[in-house]
């Protein structure tokens, strides 16, 4: 498979600060790869540096197959970047802004309209086509920015934080874009909503202080954390006996109280190793009369998997 972008070695340093630690990654064409980190980890200072806006301090970044640095010009024609925090015109209403755009982007004449039209509607703009860009909410601000980011037919697009101010109904319209963008152009997506990642992304690059700690897909993942194996039951029964009987059953190495509700208790269990413990406790409550009602297996989830990593914990 051929590589949108390819990153090799990068590094910047400000002063005694290191920002990026010689980091190495490809995104695939055709991809929608998500970029994860915590806050200062370097994600914004990594996405400048592949959109031509920042120099590294040592390594390349090549953009099909073109230097970043060497043809800046050509690269920022082929990308669309959102930044996280958008610059827009305030005074200019939101047709005109993105009809400006994409003259600048050099959006032939004769397609001009069309396309600034099929944007906008894209990007759920089009009723708002009048207003001033300074009287918008933060949300409609946020889909003019990713109008503009579009309106030039990009083939690669670097989305930094794209549903920041977004309402519930706004975030899955714009997750429904990105989705169908992702059909035919190569998304790098840099966000906190791991729950996007998980539904959006066929791989994921994760970085941690200026390194890149894992690229994997999110089902890989999730089954690397699962090196533990955690039950989750909800039992009703003699409730000071319960706790100390699941404590002592074969193979459980802790047993975490988590809620009580209606005379129930639910309780998290952590076995040793990859133990199945779930038979043990349904035959003690079957032994003790305790009503189960609930027993099951606990899913890993991207969101433990990006503790564990960012938290330095092994998984």
């Amino acid at each position: 498979m051929s590589l949108a972008i390819t990153v090799t070695n990068l590094t910047k340093r400000y002063d005694a600060t290191v920002a990026l630690d010689h980091i190495s990654f490809e995104v695939r064409a055709g991809e929608i790869m998500g970029f994860l980190g915590p806050n200062g980890a370097g994600k914004t200072t990594a996405l400048r540096i592949l959109t031509g806006l920042l120099a590294p301090t040592e390594g390349s970044v090549t953009i099909d197959g073109l230097d970043v640095q060497t043809h800046s010009l050509e690269i920022r024609r082929r990308i669309g970047y959102m930044p996280e925090n958008v610059s827009l015109y305030p005074e200019l209403r939101v047709q005109e802004y993105v009809d400006y755009r994409a003259r600048l982007k050099g959006v032939a004449r004769a397609q001009r309209r069309a396309r600034v039209d099929e944007v906008m509607q894209q990007c759920g703009v089009t009723e708002v086509r009048r207003k001033l860009i300074g009287r918008l909410s933060k949300g409609f601000r946020q889909r003019v920015a990713l109008a503009d980011c579009l309106v030039g037919r990009p083939a690669i697009l670097i989305l930094d934080e794209p549903t920041v101010g977004l309402d519930p109904n706004q975030i899955r319209q714009a997750r429904d874009l990105i989705k169908s963008l992702g059909a035919r152009t190569t998304i790098l997506l840099s966000t906190h909503i791991l729950p996007e990642v998980d539904m959006l992304c066929q791989r994921v690059t994760i970085i941690n202080q200026g390194r890149i700690i894992a690229v994997d897909t999110p089902a890989n993942l999730r089954t690397r954390a699962a090196g533990r194996q955690v039950v989750q039951v909800e039992l009703r029964g003699e409730e000071t006996a319960i706790e100390p009987a699941l404590r002592q059953l074969p193979g459980v190495a802790q047993v975490r109280r988590q809620s009580r509700t209606d005379g129930c208790v639910t309780f998290e269990i952590e076995a040793a190793g990859q133990t199945d413990v779930r038979e043990a406790i349904f035959k003690l409550a079957a032994e003790r009369g305790w009503a189960v009602r609930h027993l099951a297996q606990a899913q890993t989830s991207l969101e433990d998997v990006f503790v564990h990593l960012t938290t330095q914990e092994n998984i």
